[in-house]
Protein backbone atom coordinates (compact mmCIF):
# COMPACT_ATOMS: atom_id res chain seq x y z
CA UNK A 1 0.00 0.00 0.00
CA UNK A 2 1.20 3.52 -0.72
CA UNK A 3 0.12 4.94 2.67
CA UNK A 4 -1.60 7.88 1.02
CA UNK A 5 -4.17 8.01 3.86
CA UNK A 6 -1.35 8.42 6.37
CA UNK A 7 0.16 11.27 4.35
CA UNK A 8 -3.20 13.04 4.15
CA UNK A 9 -3.75 12.65 7.89
CA UNK A 10 -0.33 14.22 8.59
CA UNK A 11 -1.09 17.05 6.19
CA UNK A 12 -4.34 17.82 8.01
CA UNK A 13 -2.66 17.64 11.40
CA UNK A 14 0.23 19.83 10.25
CA UNK A 15 -2.22 22.65 9.57
CA UNK A 16 -3.47 22.49 13.15
CA UNK A 17 -7.05 21.66 12.18
CA UNK A 18 -8.17 19.30 14.92
CA UNK A 19 -11.50 17.71 15.72
CA UNK A 20 -13.03 18.51 12.31
CA UNK A 21 -14.86 15.16 12.21
CA UNK A 22 -16.97 16.24 15.22
CA UNK A 23 -19.85 17.26 12.97
CA UNK A 24 -20.06 13.95 11.08
CA UNK A 25 -23.44 12.26 11.28
CA UNK A 26 -24.46 8.68 12.10
CA UNK A 27 -27.76 6.93 11.42
CA UNK A 28 -28.94 3.33 11.77
CA UNK A 29 -31.56 1.21 10.02
CA UNK A 30 -32.09 -2.14 11.75
CA UNK A 31 -34.16 -4.99 10.33
CA UNK A 32 -35.53 -7.76 12.50
CA UNK A 33 -38.10 -10.49 11.93
CA UNK A 34 -41.11 -10.78 14.21
CA UNK A 35 -41.32 -14.46 15.13
CA UNK A 36 -43.56 -16.66 17.25
CA UNK A 37 -42.34 -18.13 20.56
CA UNK A 38 -41.85 -21.40 18.65
CA UNK A 39 -39.46 -19.81 16.15
CA UNK A 40 -41.71 -19.40 13.10
CA UNK A 41 -42.24 -16.20 11.10
CA UNK A 42 -45.17 -14.24 12.53
CA UNK A 43 -48.25 -14.25 10.31
CA UNK A 44 -49.88 -11.33 12.15
CA UNK A 45 -50.27 -7.92 10.50
CA UNK A 46 -48.04 -5.01 11.42
CA UNK A 47 -49.08 -4.16 15.00
CA UNK A 48 -51.52 -1.26 15.33
CA UNK A 49 -49.43 0.34 18.04
CA UNK A 50 -46.46 0.67 15.67
CA UNK A 51 -48.42 2.89 13.29
CA UNK A 52 -48.40 2.91 9.50
CA UNK A 53 -45.29 1.31 7.95
CA UNK A 54 -45.91 3.54 4.92
CA UNK A 55 -45.90 6.83 6.81
CA UNK A 56 -44.01 6.28 10.08
CA UNK A 57 -40.49 7.75 9.79
CA UNK A 58 -38.92 5.48 12.42
CA UNK A 59 -40.83 2.17 12.50
CA UNK A 60 -41.59 0.53 9.17
CA UNK A 61 -41.24 -2.80 7.38
CA UNK A 62 -38.79 -4.08 4.80
CA UNK A 63 -39.76 -6.91 2.44
CA UNK A 64 -42.13 -8.80 4.68
CA UNK A 65 -45.02 -7.75 6.89
CA UNK A 66 -43.05 -9.55 9.61
CA UNK A 67 -39.69 -7.90 8.85
CA UNK A 68 -39.60 -4.77 10.99
CA UNK A 69 -37.22 -1.94 10.18
CA UNK A 70 -36.32 0.52 12.92
CA UNK A 71 -34.81 3.79 11.65
CA UNK A 72 -32.98 6.45 13.64
CA UNK A 73 -32.41 10.06 12.63
CA UNK A 74 -28.82 11.11 11.92
CA UNK A 75 -26.85 12.13 15.00
CA UNK A 76 -23.43 13.73 15.44
CA UNK A 77 -22.60 11.06 18.03
CA UNK A 78 -22.89 7.35 17.39
CA UNK A 79 -23.94 6.79 21.01
CA UNK A 80 -27.03 8.95 20.42
CA UNK A 81 -28.02 6.83 17.42
CA UNK A 82 -27.59 3.68 19.52
CA UNK A 83 -29.73 5.13 22.32
CA UNK A 84 -32.44 6.08 19.85
CA UNK A 85 -32.37 2.56 18.41
CA UNK A 86 -32.60 1.13 21.93
CA UNK A 87 -35.65 3.33 22.64
CA UNK A 88 -37.33 2.08 19.45
CA UNK A 89 -36.71 -1.50 20.58
CA UNK A 90 -38.10 -0.77 24.04
CA UNK A 91 -41.28 0.71 22.60
CA UNK A 92 -41.65 -2.02 19.98
CA UNK A 93 -41.49 -5.00 22.35
CA UNK A 94 -44.51 -3.60 24.20
CA UNK A 95 -46.51 -3.61 20.96
CA UNK A 96 -45.81 -7.13 19.67
CA UNK A 97 -47.34 -9.24 22.46
CA UNK A 98 -45.58 -12.56 22.96
CA UNK A 99 -43.73 -12.34 19.64
CA UNK A 100 -39.95 -12.02 19.59
CA UNK A 101 -37.52 -9.92 17.58
CA UNK A 102 -35.26 -12.47 15.87
CA UNK A 103 -31.69 -11.81 16.97
CA UNK A 104 -29.81 -13.16 13.94
CA UNK A 105 -29.54 -12.13 10.31
CA UNK A 106 -30.43 -15.53 8.88
CA UNK A 107 -34.09 -16.30 9.47
CA UNK A 108 -35.92 -18.68 11.73
CA UNK A 109 -37.83 -21.77 10.61
CA UNK A 110 -39.05 -21.08 7.07
CA UNK A 111 -42.08 -23.03 5.88
CA UNK A 112 -41.53 -22.23 2.21
CA UNK A 113 -42.07 -18.94 0.41
CA UNK A 114 -45.73 -18.71 1.38
CA UNK A 115 -44.77 -18.56 5.06
CA UNK A 116 -43.23 -15.13 4.41
CA UNK A 117 -46.05 -12.55 4.11
CA UNK A 118 -45.31 -9.67 1.75
CA UNK A 119 -45.52 -6.25 3.40
CA UNK A 120 -48.82 -4.39 3.00
CA UNK A 121 -48.78 -0.60 2.62
CA UNK A 122 -52.43 0.07 1.90
CA UNK A 123 -54.35 1.22 -1.16
CA UNK A 124 -52.72 4.52 -2.12
CA UNK A 125 -50.71 4.50 -5.33
CA UNK A 126 -47.38 4.75 -3.51
CA UNK A 127 -48.46 2.01 -1.10
CA UNK A 128 -49.47 -0.25 -3.99
CA UNK A 129 -46.19 0.46 -5.78
CA UNK A 130 -44.17 -0.67 -2.76
CA UNK A 131 -46.27 -3.83 -2.53
CA UNK A 132 -46.05 -4.66 -6.25
CA UNK A 133 -42.28 -4.13 -6.18
CA UNK A 134 -42.05 -6.77 -3.45
CA UNK A 135 -44.19 -9.15 -5.49
CA UNK A 136 -41.69 -8.62 -8.29
CA UNK A 137 -38.86 -9.65 -5.97
CA UNK A 138 -40.83 -12.79 -5.16
CA UNK A 139 -41.23 -13.67 -8.85
CA UNK A 140 -37.56 -12.96 -9.56
CA UNK A 141 -35.73 -14.35 -6.53
CA UNK A 142 -38.26 -16.02 -4.25
CA UNK A 143 -39.24 -14.77 -0.82
CA UNK A 144 -36.81 -16.71 1.35
CA UNK A 145 -33.81 -14.50 0.53
CA UNK A 146 -35.92 -11.46 1.40
CA UNK A 147 -36.37 -12.69 4.98
CA UNK A 148 -32.69 -12.09 5.74
CA UNK A 149 -32.08 -9.16 8.10
CA UNK A 150 -29.19 -6.74 8.53
CA UNK A 151 -28.20 -3.32 9.79
CA UNK A 152 -27.47 -0.37 7.52
CA UNK A 153 -25.10 2.31 8.78
CA UNK A 154 -25.57 5.78 7.29
CA UNK A 155 -22.63 8.15 7.57
CA UNK A 156 -21.80 11.63 6.35
CA UNK A 157 -18.58 13.53 6.93
CA UNK A 158 -18.80 16.99 8.45
CA UNK A 159 -18.64 19.80 5.92
CA UNK A 160 -15.76 21.34 7.87
CA UNK A 161 -13.71 18.16 7.48
CA UNK A 162 -14.45 17.79 3.77
CA UNK A 163 -13.66 21.46 3.08
CA UNK A 164 -10.36 21.07 4.92
CA UNK A 165 -9.51 18.01 2.83
CA UNK A 166 -10.47 19.94 -0.31
CA UNK A 167 -8.18 22.80 0.69
CA UNK A 168 -5.26 20.46 1.43
CA UNK A 169 -5.81 18.83 -1.99
CA UNK A 170 -5.82 22.30 -3.61
CA UNK A 171 -9.02 21.25 -5.37
CA UNK A 172 -10.73 24.30 -6.93
CA UNK A 173 -13.98 22.64 -8.00
CA UNK A 174 -17.30 23.66 -6.46
CA UNK A 175 -17.88 21.94 -3.14
CA UNK A 176 -20.80 19.71 -4.21
CA UNK A 177 -18.78 18.28 -7.11
CA UNK A 178 -15.76 17.69 -4.89
CA UNK A 179 -17.92 16.08 -2.19
CA UNK A 180 -19.51 13.62 -4.64
CA UNK A 181 -16.12 12.75 -6.13
CA UNK A 182 -14.60 12.07 -2.73
CA UNK A 183 -17.54 9.96 -1.62
CA UNK A 184 -17.02 7.87 -4.74
CA UNK A 185 -13.34 7.60 -3.81
CA UNK A 186 -14.56 6.14 -0.50
CA UNK A 187 -17.05 3.84 -2.23
CA UNK A 188 -14.43 2.35 -4.55
CA UNK A 189 -12.11 1.70 -1.64
CA UNK A 190 -14.93 0.22 0.43
CA UNK A 191 -15.55 -2.15 -2.47
CA UNK A 192 -11.87 -3.11 -2.30
CA UNK A 193 -11.51 -3.37 1.46
CA UNK A 194 -15.07 -3.87 2.70
CA UNK A 195 -14.48 -7.60 3.10
CA UNK A 196 -12.96 -6.60 6.43
CA UNK A 197 -16.51 -6.05 7.72
CA UNK A 198 -17.83 -9.61 7.29
CA UNK A 199 -14.51 -10.99 8.52
CA UNK A 200 -14.43 -8.89 11.69
CA UNK A 201 -18.13 -8.48 12.52
CA UNK A 202 -19.94 -11.07 10.38
CA UNK A 203 -22.17 -13.26 12.54
CA UNK A 204 -24.03 -15.66 10.22
CA UNK A 205 -21.91 -18.81 9.81
CA UNK A 206 -24.89 -21.20 10.03
CA UNK A 207 -28.46 -21.49 8.77
CA UNK A 208 -31.56 -23.53 9.43
CA UNK A 209 -31.86 -26.23 6.78
CA UNK A 210 -35.40 -24.97 6.10
CA UNK A 211 -33.82 -21.87 4.52
CA UNK A 212 -32.74 -23.93 1.51
CA UNK A 213 -35.66 -26.33 1.68
CA UNK A 214 -33.20 -28.97 2.85
CA UNK A 215 -31.01 -28.67 -0.26
CA UNK A 216 -27.31 -28.82 0.52
CA UNK A 217 -25.77 -25.92 -1.41
CA UNK A 218 -22.13 -26.79 -0.74
CA UNK A 219 -22.52 -26.83 3.04
CA UNK A 220 -21.63 -29.21 5.81
CA UNK A 221 -24.16 -30.43 8.36
CA UNK A 222 -23.54 -28.92 11.78
CA UNK A 223 -26.38 -30.99 13.21
CA UNK A 224 -29.67 -32.56 12.11
CA UNK A 225 -31.35 -29.27 11.15
CA UNK A 226 -28.42 -26.90 10.66
CA UNK A 227 -26.12 -26.27 7.71
CA UNK A 228 -22.88 -24.36 8.12
CA UNK A 229 -19.49 -23.72 6.59
CA UNK A 230 -16.71 -24.26 9.16
CA UNK A 231 -14.91 -20.98 8.37
CA UNK A 232 -17.91 -18.90 7.26
CA UNK A 233 -18.24 -15.33 8.50
CA UNK A 234 -21.42 -14.03 6.84
CA UNK A 235 -23.62 -16.40 4.86
CA UNK A 236 -25.97 -13.42 4.64
CA UNK A 237 -23.45 -11.83 2.27
CA UNK A 238 -22.69 -15.06 0.38
CA UNK A 239 -24.09 -16.55 -2.81
CA UNK A 240 -27.12 -17.87 -0.91
CA UNK A 241 -27.86 -14.43 0.49
CA UNK A 242 -27.71 -10.94 -0.96
CA UNK A 243 -24.74 -11.63 -3.27
CA UNK A 244 -26.90 -13.97 -5.31
CA UNK A 245 -26.10 -15.13 -8.83
CA UNK A 246 -29.15 -13.42 -10.34
CA UNK A 247 -27.37 -10.04 -10.15
CA UNK A 248 -23.85 -11.29 -10.82
CA UNK A 249 -23.86 -10.04 -14.42
CA UNK A 250 -24.77 -6.45 -13.51
CA UNK A 251 -21.98 -3.98 -14.24
CA UNK A 252 -22.60 -0.93 -12.06
CA UNK A 253 -19.91 1.71 -12.49
CA UNK A 254 -18.55 3.28 -9.28
CA UNK A 255 -15.91 5.48 -10.89
CA UNK A 256 -17.91 8.71 -10.67
CA UNK A 257 -21.43 9.97 -10.06
CA UNK A 258 -22.43 10.31 -13.71
CA UNK A 259 -21.20 6.81 -14.56
CA UNK A 260 -22.95 5.34 -11.54
CA UNK A 261 -26.29 6.95 -12.35
CA UNK A 262 -26.01 6.02 -16.03
CA UNK A 263 -25.19 2.35 -15.35
CA UNK A 264 -27.95 2.02 -12.76
CA UNK A 265 -30.50 3.66 -15.06
CA UNK A 266 -29.43 1.37 -17.88
CA UNK A 267 -30.28 -1.62 -15.71
CA UNK A 268 -33.68 -0.09 -14.85
CA UNK A 269 -34.50 0.55 -18.52
CA UNK A 270 -33.04 -2.58 -20.19
CA UNK A 271 -35.57 -5.38 -20.85
CA UNK A 272 -34.78 -8.83 -19.53
CA UNK A 273 -36.15 -11.79 -21.52
CA UNK A 274 -36.61 -13.98 -18.45
CA UNK A 275 -38.53 -11.31 -16.57
CA UNK A 276 -40.56 -10.58 -19.70
CA UNK A 277 -41.87 -14.14 -19.53
CA UNK A 278 -43.19 -13.40 -16.04
CA UNK A 279 -45.16 -10.42 -17.35
CA UNK A 280 -46.22 -7.24 -15.61
CA UNK A 281 -50.03 -6.99 -15.48
CA UNK A 282 -51.39 -10.51 -15.97
CA UNK A 283 -55.14 -11.26 -15.75
CA UNK A 284 -55.64 -7.99 -13.90
CA UNK A 285 -52.96 -8.71 -11.29
CA UNK A 286 -49.64 -6.85 -11.10
CA UNK A 287 -46.70 -9.24 -10.87
CA UNK A 288 -43.88 -6.67 -11.01
CA UNK A 289 -43.37 -3.01 -11.80
CA UNK A 290 -41.66 -3.73 -15.13
CA UNK A 291 -39.78 -6.48 -16.93
CA UNK A 292 -36.38 -4.78 -16.94
CA UNK A 293 -33.12 -6.00 -15.40
CA UNK A 294 -33.98 -4.01 -12.26
CA UNK A 295 -37.45 -2.80 -11.35
CA UNK A 296 -36.05 0.14 -9.36
CA UNK A 297 -32.64 1.19 -8.03
CA UNK A 298 -33.13 -0.44 -4.62
CA UNK A 299 -33.30 -3.89 -6.18
CA UNK A 300 -29.55 -3.79 -6.76
CA UNK A 301 -27.70 -4.96 -3.69
CA UNK A 302 -24.19 -3.77 -2.89
CA UNK A 303 -21.94 -3.39 0.15
CA UNK A 304 -22.28 0.39 -0.05
CA UNK A 305 -24.55 2.95 -1.72
CA UNK A 306 -24.13 6.66 -2.45
CA UNK A 307 -27.16 8.50 -1.12
CA UNK A 308 -28.89 11.85 -1.19
CA UNK A 309 -31.99 12.79 0.81
CA UNK A 310 -34.85 12.22 -1.62
CA UNK A 311 -37.91 14.42 -1.90
CA UNK A 312 -41.37 12.83 -1.79
CA UNK A 313 -41.78 10.42 -4.71
CA UNK A 314 -38.29 11.14 -6.07
CA UNK A 315 -36.25 8.17 -7.37
CA UNK A 316 -32.81 7.78 -5.73
CA UNK A 317 -30.85 8.54 -8.92
CA UNK A 318 -32.83 11.74 -9.42
CA UNK A 319 -31.99 12.79 -5.86
CA UNK A 320 -28.31 12.12 -6.58
CA UNK A 321 -28.47 14.17 -9.78
CA UNK A 322 -30.11 17.04 -7.94
CA UNK A 323 -28.05 17.14 -4.75
CA UNK A 324 -24.94 15.07 -5.37
CA UNK A 325 -23.78 12.50 -2.85
CA UNK A 326 -24.70 13.61 0.67
CA UNK A 327 -23.88 10.45 2.62
CA UNK A 328 -23.10 6.76 2.22
CA UNK A 329 -25.14 3.77 3.30
CA UNK A 330 -23.04 0.81 4.48
CA UNK A 331 -24.97 -2.42 3.99
CA UNK A 332 -22.41 -5.09 4.94
CA UNK A 333 -23.37 -5.51 8.61
CA UNK A 334 -24.95 -8.65 10.03
CA UNK A 335 -27.05 -8.39 13.15
CA UNK A 336 -24.86 -8.89 16.20
CA UNK A 337 -26.70 -11.69 18.05
CA UNK A 338 -24.80 -10.95 21.25
CA UNK A 339 -26.28 -7.46 21.56
CA UNK A 340 -29.99 -6.83 22.25
CA UNK A 341 -30.26 -4.18 19.52
CA UNK A 342 -27.96 -5.96 17.05
CA UNK A 343 -25.02 -3.53 17.06
CA UNK A 344 -22.67 -1.95 19.57
CA UNK A 345 -20.52 1.16 19.91
CA UNK A 346 -17.29 -0.61 18.99
CA UNK A 347 -18.75 -1.79 15.68
CA UNK A 348 -19.78 1.78 14.85
CA UNK A 349 -16.35 3.06 15.83
CA UNK A 350 -14.63 0.51 13.62
CA UNK A 351 -16.86 1.41 10.66
CA UNK A 352 -16.14 5.11 11.13
CA UNK A 353 -12.40 4.43 11.13
CA UNK A 354 -12.65 2.28 8.02
CA UNK A 355 -14.69 4.96 6.22
CA UNK A 356 -12.20 7.73 7.04
CA UNK A 357 -9.43 5.49 5.75
CA UNK A 358 -11.35 4.70 2.55
CA UNK A 359 -11.93 8.41 1.95
CA UNK A 360 -8.30 9.43 2.46
CA UNK A 361 -6.56 6.50 0.73
CA UNK A 362 -5.84 6.86 -3.00
CA UNK A 363 -8.63 5.25 -4.99
CA UNK A 364 -7.93 4.65 -8.69
CA UNK A 365 -10.80 3.69 -11.03
CA UNK A 366 -12.05 0.11 -10.88
CA UNK A 367 -11.79 -1.80 -14.16
CA UNK A 368 -13.66 -4.98 -15.09
CA UNK A 369 -10.88 -7.31 -13.92
CA UNK A 370 -10.60 -5.63 -10.53
CA UNK A 371 -14.38 -5.69 -10.10
CA UNK A 372 -14.29 -9.43 -10.79
CA UNK A 373 -11.63 -9.81 -8.09
CA UNK A 374 -13.62 -7.63 -5.68
CA UNK A 375 -16.71 -9.79 -6.14
CA UNK A 376 -14.65 -12.95 -5.69
CA UNK A 377 -13.04 -11.64 -2.49
CA UNK A 378 -16.40 -10.75 -0.98
CA UNK A 379 -17.70 -14.25 -1.70
CA UNK A 380 -14.57 -15.96 -0.39
CA UNK A 381 -14.63 -14.06 2.91
CA UNK A 382 -18.37 -14.65 3.38
CA UNK A 383 -18.00 -18.42 2.98
CA UNK A 384 -14.44 -19.10 4.17
CA UNK A 385 -13.12 -15.95 5.86
CA UNK A 386 -11.75 -17.60 9.03
CA UNK A 387 -9.76 -20.20 7.12
CA UNK A 388 -6.16 -19.43 8.19
CA UNK A 389 -4.92 -20.38 4.73
CA UNK A 390 -7.38 -18.25 2.77
CA UNK A 391 -5.85 -15.96 0.13
CA UNK A 392 -7.56 -13.07 -1.64
CA UNK A 393 -7.03 -11.32 -4.96
CA UNK A 394 -4.99 -8.12 -4.84
CA UNK A 395 -3.63 -6.22 -7.79
CA UNK A 396 -3.05 -7.88 -11.16
CA UNK A 397 -3.17 -11.55 -10.36
CA UNK A 398 -1.45 -11.30 -6.97
CA UNK A 399 -2.82 -13.48 -4.17
CA UNK A 400 -2.25 -12.47 -0.57
CA UNK A 401 -3.18 -14.11 2.71
CA UNK A 402 -6.32 -12.58 4.23
CA UNK A 403 -4.72 -12.18 7.63
CA UNK A 404 -1.60 -10.53 6.21
CA UNK A 405 -3.66 -8.09 4.17
CA UNK A 406 -6.09 -7.40 7.02
CA UNK A 407 -3.24 -6.66 9.41
CA UNK A 408 -1.68 -4.33 6.84
CA UNK A 409 -4.99 -2.49 6.35
CA UNK A 410 -5.65 -2.08 10.05
CA UNK A 411 -2.12 -0.79 10.47
CA UNK A 412 -2.81 1.82 7.78
CA UNK A 413 -5.96 2.87 9.68
CA UNK A 414 -3.94 4.16 12.64
CA UNK A 415 -3.90 7.73 11.31
CA UNK A 416 -7.67 7.85 10.62
CA UNK A 417 -8.26 6.52 14.16
CA UNK A 418 -6.14 9.40 15.50
CA UNK A 419 -8.29 11.92 13.59
CA UNK A 420 -11.42 10.43 15.15
CA UNK A 421 -9.82 10.35 18.61
CA UNK A 422 -9.51 14.13 18.38
CA UNK A 423 -13.32 14.33 18.61
CA UNK A 424 -13.69 12.64 22.02
CA UNK A 425 -10.09 12.88 23.28
CA UNK A 426 -10.31 9.54 25.07
CA UNK A 427 -8.43 7.28 22.63
CA UNK A 428 -11.49 5.15 21.95
CA UNK A 429 -10.90 4.70 18.22
CA UNK A 430 -7.29 3.63 18.69
CA UNK A 431 -8.44 1.16 21.35
CA UNK A 432 -11.19 -0.22 19.06
CA UNK A 433 -8.68 -0.60 16.21
CA UNK A 434 -6.30 -2.52 18.47
CA UNK A 435 -9.13 -4.83 19.58
CA UNK A 436 -10.11 -5.61 16.00
CA UNK A 437 -6.49 -6.12 15.04
CA UNK A 438 -6.37 -8.82 17.71
CA UNK A 439 -9.28 -10.53 15.96
CA UNK A 440 -7.22 -10.67 12.78
CA UNK A 441 -4.56 -12.63 14.64
CA UNK A 442 -7.10 -14.80 16.50
CA UNK A 443 -10.21 -15.57 14.44
CA UNK A 444 -11.81 -17.23 17.47
CA UNK A 445 -12.53 -13.70 18.73
CA UNK A 446 -14.81 -12.90 15.77
CA UNK A 447 -18.60 -13.00 16.20
CA UNK A 448 -18.99 -15.73 13.56
CA UNK A 449 -16.66 -18.02 15.52
CA UNK A 450 -18.41 -17.13 18.76
CA UNK A 451 -21.80 -18.08 17.30
CA UNK A 452 -20.55 -21.57 16.46
CA UNK A 453 -18.82 -21.84 19.85
CA UNK A 454 -22.07 -20.96 21.64
CA UNK A 455 -24.02 -23.51 19.59
CA UNK A 456 -21.48 -26.20 20.48
CA UNK A 457 -21.38 -25.22 24.15
CA UNK A 458 -25.17 -25.48 24.45
CA UNK A 459 -25.48 -28.43 22.03
CA UNK A 460 -27.91 -26.33 19.97
CA UNK A 461 -29.27 -26.20 16.47
CA UNK A 462 -28.97 -22.78 14.81
CA UNK A 463 -32.67 -22.10 15.42
CA UNK A 464 -32.35 -23.13 19.07
CA UNK A 465 -29.40 -20.76 19.53
CA UNK A 466 -31.22 -17.88 17.85
CA UNK A 467 -34.50 -18.56 19.68
CA UNK A 468 -32.80 -18.68 23.08
CA UNK A 469 -30.84 -15.53 22.33
CA UNK A 470 -33.91 -13.71 21.00
CA UNK A 471 -35.95 -14.55 24.10
CA UNK A 472 -33.12 -13.40 26.38
CA UNK A 473 -32.81 -10.13 24.49
CA UNK A 474 -36.54 -9.37 24.63
CA UNK A 475 -36.53 -9.92 28.39
CA UNK A 476 -33.50 -7.64 28.70
CA UNK A 477 -35.14 -4.95 26.58
CA UNK A 478 -38.34 -5.10 28.66
CA UNK A 479 -36.27 -4.15 31.73
CA UNK A 480 -34.91 -1.00 30.12
CA UNK A 481 -36.49 2.28 31.22
CA UNK A 482 -38.22 4.35 28.56
CA UNK A 483 -38.71 8.04 29.13
CA UNK A 484 -42.42 8.81 29.17
CA UNK A 485 -41.92 11.65 26.70
CA UNK A 486 -40.36 9.19 24.22
CA UNK A 487 -43.17 6.69 24.75
CA UNK A 488 -45.78 9.40 24.24
CA UNK A 489 -44.04 10.70 21.12
CA UNK A 490 -43.93 7.26 19.52
CA UNK A 491 -47.55 6.56 20.46
CA UNK A 492 -48.58 9.89 18.93
CA UNK A 493 -46.51 9.14 15.82
CA UNK A 494 -48.29 5.81 15.43
CA UNK A 495 -51.66 7.55 15.47
CA UNK A 496 -50.49 10.36 13.20
CA UNK A 497 -48.99 7.97 10.64
CA UNK A 498 -52.18 5.90 10.49
CA UNK A 499 -54.16 9.09 9.90
CA UNK A 500 -51.74 10.20 7.19
CA UNK A 501 -52.13 6.90 5.36
CA UNK A 502 -55.92 7.12 5.60
CA UNK A 503 -55.80 10.66 4.20
CA UNK A 504 -53.60 9.49 1.30
CA UNK A 505 -56.04 6.71 0.49
CA UNK A 506 -59.00 9.12 0.54
CA UNK A 507 -57.51 11.44 -2.11
CA UNK A 508 -58.35 11.26 -5.79
CA UNK A 509 -55.37 9.75 -7.58
CA UNK A 510 -54.59 8.84 -11.19
CA UNK A 511 -54.93 5.19 -12.22
CA UNK A 512 -52.10 3.06 -10.81
CA UNK A 513 -50.64 2.33 -14.24
CA UNK A 514 -50.40 6.06 -14.98
CA UNK A 515 -48.80 6.64 -11.57
CA UNK A 516 -46.10 4.03 -12.29
CA UNK A 517 -45.44 5.50 -15.75
CA UNK A 518 -45.08 8.97 -14.24
CA UNK A 519 -42.65 7.70 -11.59
CA UNK A 520 -40.34 6.15 -14.18
CA UNK A 521 -40.65 9.16 -16.47
CA UNK A 522 -38.64 11.09 -13.87
CA UNK A 523 -35.66 8.86 -14.64
CA UNK A 524 -35.59 9.84 -18.30
CA UNK A 525 -36.29 13.55 -17.83
CA UNK A 526 -33.97 14.22 -14.90
CA UNK A 527 -30.51 14.41 -16.45
CA UNK A 528 -27.32 16.07 -15.33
Amino acid sequence: MNRSAERRVKRLQAHGERGLLAGSRHGLEKESLRVTPAGHIAQTPHPEGLGSPLCHPEITTDYSEALLELVTPAYTHGEAALQHLADLHRYTVDQIGDELLWATSMPCIVGGDKSIPIADYGDSNIGRMKHVYRHGLDWRYGRTMQAIAGIHFNYSFSEAFLRSVQAREDDRRDFATFRSDFYFRLIRNFQRYGWLVPYLVGASPAICKSFTGGRNLDFESFSANTFYTPYATSLRMSDIGYKNNAQAALEIDYNNLDAYVASLRAAISTPDPEYARIGTLVDGVWRQLNTNVLQIENEYYSFVRPKAVAQSGEPPTCALNRAGVEYVEIRALDLNPFNPIGIDADQIGFLETLLVFCLLEDSPPINALEQHHINANQGLVARHGRDPNLTLHRGDGERVGLRDWADELLGAMTGPAELLDEVHQDGRYSRILADYRASVADAARTPSAQVLAAMRAHNEEFVEFALRTSAEHVETIRQWPLDESVRARLADEAIRSRAEQADMEARDEPPFEAFVDQYFAQESTNGR
